[in-house]
């Protein structure tokens, strides 16, 4: 079974950073070259500078990991970060509009520790995508260099009991220890529950037991999670000694992904340069794989669109220049060209497409994850935009459905992946909220 412990987080001293808009960013991994410097430029302090430092003139190989380091190193000594004084658990809210819909949401879950264990049968530590070498070489050289986990790795558990609501909501009936709003209007507050002296009624491990009664699966931050096992396996080798180290734990979100709705767009696929011939054949065989429901464009939008009701799996936008089309699977002729593993994996919209792409357009995974033939958005209006203008030679966009979160946990179950670009989970955590030095 999983381990979630309680810790001691370092955070921003609100003596020196009384406000911390300014300070948080999103993660890694979804900031753009322009956002990255805009982020440096609006603060001296922002936690950019930690977890996705700039490259400088006249900058040595590596030599941003160790400034990264060294900053970490003197926002400690000048008291702009600080570490609390008592193991914790800190509850997270997040309250948001779900784009391109007027509909508000709140997610509710916690952060705490969460022991590293390598993937594999009987591992309580489930993921559910496949990882890309770069990524993680570039995380493991911030992670060796500063010693701390800056930004979490996501993780979905269930909880049968219906207690973690109720905790959560009892947590944050008083004001937040942290309040800040992102670029994109999400709010996010943060309560800090400190382990107490009398077991039988303490929160912060009530919930870390209760999320700790069955698998977790990786929801974002595969790379991270991947890296962290790298360096907790070496450290073995230099600290042996040691027991119950605190590099054998990774900083996580940990939601529970029955009692509330969780967030999981979809991301659309543009095909580009298929030439007349390639659109002809697409034509002349999507009957093949679907049955074709002509309509227009808008009505394509609205039906796809954000807080539509997906029809149980294999519906499908189409968009070409030429018009619009709903497409529902046939799913007896899809049977023969499934790819190996579970059923949750074989039922999945984003393995049918994968099939249909290769089939219908002769784009195969290597394509896909090369980049070159398929471009990805999760905005239903550039999808269609790009085919209308042409852009980047897109000929062809194929919109889906959310992932639902149930089918993400049962592929991880199986112990399966899915394809890339699957699932996009929202909102993404702030990092700066909380790090998780290794050490205790």
């Amino acid at each position: 079974m999983p381990d979630i412990r309680p810790f001691r987080a370092l955070r921003y001293s609100a003596e020196v950073v009384p406000d911390l808009g300014p300070v948080v960013s999103p993660p890694y991994d979804i900031i753009s070259p322009q956002q990255q410097r805009d982020l440096a430029d609006r603060h001296a302090k922002n936690v950019v500078r930690l977890d996705l430092p700039i490259d400088e003139p006249g900058d040595g190989e590596d030599d941003r990991y160790r400034r990264a380091a060294h900053t970490l190193a003197a926002w400690r000594s000048d008291g702009t970060l600080r570490k609390d004084a008592r193991p914790a658990v800190y509850l997270y809210e997040q309250t948001y509009r779900l784009p391109g819909s007027d509909t508000i949401r709140t997610q509710r879950g916690f952060f705490a520790r969460l022991r590293l264990e390598p993937f594999g049968p009987g591992s309580g530590v489930l993921p559910h995508e496949r990882t890309l070498a770069g990524p993680k070489e570039d995380r493991y050289k911030l992670l060796r260099a500063t010693g701390a986990n800056l930004s979490p790795v996501v993780g979905l558990y269930a909880d049968p009991s219906g207690r973690v609501p109720e905790l959560l909501t009892e947590g944050v009936s008083r004001l937040p220890d942290a309040d800040a709003a992102d670029d994109d209007g999400v709010r996010h507050r943060l309560w800090v529950v400190p382990m107490g002296e009398d077991v039988s009624d303490d929160p912060a491990r009530e919930l870390a037991s209760l999320a700790g009664r069955g698998p977790i699966t990786i929801a974002d931050g595969h790379h991270r999670y991947e890296t962290a096992l790298r360096y907790r396996d070496e450290r073995r080798m230099t600290r042996s000694c040691e027991e119950d180290p605190a590099f054998d734990y990774i900083l996580a979100l940990l939601l529970e992904s029955t009692a509330e709705p969780l967030t999981v767009l979809p991301t659309h696929r543009v095909v580009r340069d298929l030439e007349p011939i390639g659109l002809e054949r697409l034509r002349g065989t999507l009957g093949d794989l679907f049955s074709v429901e002509p309509t227009s464009g808008d009505a394509l939008a609205a039906s796809l669109g954000p807080g539509t009701a997906p029809i149980g799996g294999g519906r499908f936008g189409l968009a070409t220049r030429d018009g619009a089309a709903i497409l529902l699977a046939r799913r007896e002729a899809f049977g023969p060209l499934l790819p190996a593993g579970g059923e949750a994996l074989r039922g999945l919209d984003v393995t049918l497409l994968d099939v249909a792409l290769e089939r219908l357009c002769g784009i195969d995974t290597s394509a896909l994850a090369g980049g070159e033939r398929v471009a990805y958005t999760k905005s239903i209006g550039e999808a269609i935009g790009w085919v209308a203008e042409r852009t980047d030679g897109a000929d062809v966009a194929f919109l889906l459905d959310p992932t639902p979160v149930g089918a993400i946990m049962a592929v991880a179950r199986d112990g399966d992946v899915m394809p890339q670009k699957s699932t996009y989970f929202y909102p993404k955590p702030l990092t700066g909220l909380v790090i998780n030095p290794h050490e205790w």
